[in-house]
């Protein structure tokens, strides 16, 4: 797994979760307060939507099996980050009618159970979208010690199988030194052979020329 990618991802989560916590505290905030949490909120994603370009271009550099699942979490990230667009054109969209709620609530006609109720329910959606981008932390976590563990098991077989042919390219290294000595002593012998064939048949035409002398003598007498 990529360092360079874990370090973006891990600046990324903290600064999707601390954007998240910055849109709570801006839905509960008026006027120049508001717009300029909202500020803050904006700068923060596009220091987000830098991380992941950066993410992209890192996973895409990497094997096939490894770019695939970082792919799939960077998947998970973008759509996070769109949550809290979407969130932040919400809030911003708000803020520009707050003169007119301010009006209406001036003028009796807002009911403060609503407004504590609306307030209470961004509570609970932005406590849920912070588990939520939590869980998947989690899992791309255990999903990245996952690769590992079958990145460790292929070198443990690629190393099994690399000994493997070392023992049998020795054991072939022997079989060649046998095969050679094998040779020389057959070639020895063979000399040996074409030698003993010339000693009896010098033999053999010594005494047949003692035999012919032997008659021829004989013979003469």
């Amino acid at each position: 797994m990529s360092e360079v990618f874990e370090g973006y991802e891990r600046q990324y989560c903290e600064l999707s979760a601390g954007l998240s916590k910055k849109c709570t505290s801006a839905s509960l905030l008026d006027g120049e307060q508001k717009k300029q949490k909202v500020s803050e909120i904006k700068v923060g994603l596009d220091e987000a939507e830098s991380l992941i370009r950066k993410m992209d271009l890192e996973a895409r550099s990497l094997p096939p099996n490894v770019k695939a699942v970082l792919l799939a979490k960077l998947r998970e990230y973008k759509s996070d980050l769109n949550n809290l667009k979407s969130e932040v054109k919400r809030i911003a969209s708000s803020s520009l009618n707050q003169a007119a709620r301010d009006e209406l609530l001036e003028s009796g006609m807002a009911d403060a159970a609503t407004v504590s109720a609306d307030q209470k329910g961004r509570l609970l959606m932005s406590t849920e979208r912070l588990n939520k981008t939590s869980d998947r932390v989690r899992d791309s976590r255990r999903t990245m010690l996952e690769t590992e563990e079958l990145g460790v098991s292929i070198l443990q077989d690629l190393n099994q199988q690399r000994q493997s042919l070392l023992h049998a390219h020795g054991t072939l290294h022997g079989v060649d030194d046998n095969v050679g000595k094998s040779k020389k002593i057959l070639t020895n012998m063979s000399r040996r052979m074409s030698r003993n064939k010339w000693i009896i048949g010098s033999i053999v035409a010594v005494l047949i020329l003692a035999i012919i002398l032997i008659l021829y003598f004989k013979l003469k007498k």
